[in-house]
């Protein structure tokens, strides 16, 4: 409630993690609560933590460090992206997008991790009744929610008369979760470029396909909308341009812009206009990660 303390109900709704009992949650809150006040204090929440940091004392010492890091970098990427040239915004988009990847890689490491350490938790209080089928994700792995696959078939070694009708319920479930969450690992849509080369002296005889991927932030898709208007108008207008569609994923808050231009020298013109920079430097505000833009040169004519 904003009042510089936690009642137990406020405790259990935030410290609340599907395995302590209400019984344990409500033990646990009057060891922490020291002073016998039945309201925790910020005082008494981090006396007790600090006591158990172990390792994780670094670990978050280096997280805020990483946190002050990255708003300094971001405070100066958008001061300075604006002037740089377009190799420059280039490697800017590449660093940072490779920043997002090393932090989402650590993030699903320790998703990972806390699944795994809760279920082995549930599987503890429950007794061994169901076979173990999560491990931990390591960084540059796949998904480790994955069944030992073939670990229960007939001629296994853990296969025995004692499998029940409900277990092989149990495990189709599992294998029809383990397809839903492949299915979603290859959502993202991708244009891959054929590898084909181009000779400078027929370049121009190669259209130019330009495929944008924009993330935008919820609270300014109407701005955006208002702003990629007017640069699909623009763009549209230039000579080079042959066509440009926009799809708007229905699924979350991310456009996709799909541009044809008569050749690579068209769409290079083009990313020199007033109108294209304008665009690009409005982005840096609407977008919650770097845009993300594939190019590919098709033949035009034969």
């Amino acid at each position: 409630s904003d009042d510089g303390k936690l009642s137990f109900d406020e405790f259990k709704a935030y410290f609340a993690d599907g395995v302590l009992s209400g019984e344990e949650l409500h033990e646990f809150f009057h060891t922490i609560d020291t002073q016998n006040t039945d309201n925790l204090d910020t005082e008494e929440l981090c006396e007790y933590f600090s006591q158990h940091l172990g390792e994780y004392e670094n670990v978050l010492s280096v997280l805020e460090d990483l946190n002050i890091t990255i708003l300094k970098a971001m405070d100066k990427t958008k001061k300075d992206y604006q002037e740089a040239s377009n190799l420059e915004q280039f490697v800017t988009r590449f660093l940072l997008k490779e920043t997002l990847n090393q932090l989402q890689s650590l993030q699903s490491s320790l998703e990972c991790a806390m699944e795994t350490t809760e279920e082995q938790t549930r599987q503890e209080r429950q007794g061994p009744t169901k076979p173990e089928v999560l491990s931990v994700q390591w960084p540059g792995k796949r998904s480790a929610r994955r069944l030992q696959k073939n670990s229960l078939l007939p001629n296994s070694p853990h296969f025995n008369t004692g499998w029940t009708e409900e277990d092989s319920q149990w495990m189709t479930q599992i294998n029809r979760l383990q397809k839903l969450i492949d299915r979603l690992e290859k959502k993202d849509l991708k244009l891959e470029p054929f590898e084909e080369e181009v000779l400078e002296e027929n370049a121009k005889s190669h259209i130019m396909i330009v495929q944008r991927q924009m993330s935008v932030i919820e609270e300014e898709i109407e701005e955006f909308r208002l702003a990629l208007k007017q640069y699909v108008e623009s763009a549209s207008s230039q000579g080079g341009c042959l066509h440009v569609s926009i799809q708007k994923l229905p699924s979350d808050s991310r456009f996709i812009v799909y541009e044809f231009w008569e050749n690579s020298n068209a769409w290079n013109s083009h990313l020199q206009m007033n109108y294209s920079k304008t665009f690009q430097r409005s982005n840096v505000d609407f977008l919650e990660t770097p845009e993300l833009i594939t190019t590919m040169l098709v033949p035009g004519k034969y």
